[in-house]
C-alpha cells in the first residue's frame, strides 16, 4: 500500500478489519519508503474486501495505489497482527 500511510494509525486500522474478516497474516511499515505491507490469507471474498477498505485507509491517510500478489494459501499464520 503506497502513499501517505505510516504515522497515521494506518496499520492498527489494516489490523482490525483483517481481523473482523477471520483473515490471518500481517501488516508492517516497509523502512525508507512511503509504504506498508500487507499480507494476508483467508477466502477470496474476505480478501477483496480487505483489498476495498485498503484503498481507502482511515481517515488521515491518503492512499496513492494498492498493489496485489496472489499466491497460494499456505496456512502459514495462525492469527493477524501488526509487526514493528
Amino acid at each position: 500500500v503506497y502513499g501517505y500511510v505510516q504515522g497515521v494509525f494506518y496499520r492498527a486500522f489494516a489490523s482490525r478489519r483483517a481481523i473482523e474478516l477471520g483473515l490471518t497474516g500481517y501488516v508492517r511499515n516497509l523502512p525508507g519508503e512511503e509504504a506498508v505491507e500487507v499480507n494476508a490469507e483467508g477466502e477470496r471474498k474476505q480478501l477483496e474486501a480487505l483489498i476495498g477498505y485498503l484503498k481507502v485507509g482511515p481517515p488521515a491517510a491518503k492512499v496513492e495505489k494498492v498493489a496485489t500478489n496472489w499466491s497460494e494459501y499456505t496456512g502459514s499464520y495462525s492469527r493477524f497482527n501488526i509487526r514493528y
